[in-house]
């Protein structure tokens, strides 16, 4: 409830503050079912099993450089995603700056925000439909490969499958799984196109050529966010409250 200001001459308030719910402690049931998903997921990390996963934050990445360039009077013309984890978002129009930003950004910041959600689990199967309806609608309108025209309705039924079927508590998860891993790939892909490999034709590569701030200054710089923001997935993730 709203807390109501004090009249003048007087500090009695009206009404009564709401409450807030203290985050829980880190468990060390928190901390051996986190270190186990990501032990898991660095050790399947190149095997087929964790792709779809890899592939479903590619389509992030490509989704938050078309918001960016929409969100700066730009449009969307056409997105490509492809088996090999490749894919492009080609836009017209906007800030090239924060298009080109977005990419890697975006990726930490959805994985952010699916953890967070994540710890709403009465609302969870909502926000599996939600997302689900979001991949279908994008795929439509702007994937324009087989593979990835493929994908992405695959994905989309199967977490509109996952949201009626499974209870609440599984899709819940399901968002971590999703936010954890959009986090870490992240992560692991600024080091691997920039750091590792500063000739590619990146995103970074391009924000060079743009600003003529060198590619690893850029693959630093993200880095750096990109560790911070795993902390504070990981840390959300281990103080999980219910709502």
């Amino acid at each position: 409830m709203a807390r109501k200001k004090p009249k003048a001459g007087g500090t009695r308030r009206t009404g009564r503050a709401a409450a807030r719910r203290p985050e829980r402690p880190v468990t060390p049931a928190g901390l051996v079912g986190f270190a186990a998903f990501f032990a898991t997921l660095w050790l399947l990390w190149n095997t087929p099993a964790v792709l779809p996963l890899k592939l479903f934050v590619v389509f992030l990445h490509e989704i938050s450089h078309g918001i960016a360039a929409v969100a700066t009077g730009g449009r969307i013309d056409r997105i490509v995603i492809e088996a090999n984890q490749g894919g492009a978002c080609y836009c017209g129009g906007g800030s090239p700056f924060v298009t080109l930003s977005a990419g890697y950004l975006g990726s930490l910041a959805w994985g952010l925000a699916l953890v967070w959600l994540a710890r709403f689990d009465r609302w969870a199967h909502w926000t599996i439909a939600a997302i689900g309806v979001v991949v279908g609608l994008v795929t439509l309108l702007y994937v324009r490969t087989v593979f990835g025209f493929g994908f992405g309705f695959g994905v989309s039924a199967a977490l509109l499958v996952a949201a009626r079927r499974l209870p609440g508590p599984w899709n819940a998860r399901l968002l971590y799984a999703l936010g954890l891993t959009s986090a870490l790939y992240a992560v692991l892909d600024i080091k691997s196109d920039i750091i590792d490999r500063p000739g590619l034709d990146s995103d970074a590569h391009m924000l060079a050529e743009l600003t003529g701030v060198p590619t690893l200054v850029w693959g630093c710089l993200w880095i750096g966010i990109a560790l911070g923001v795993v902390y504070l997935v990981a840390r959300r993730a281990l103080r999980r409250g219910r709502t």
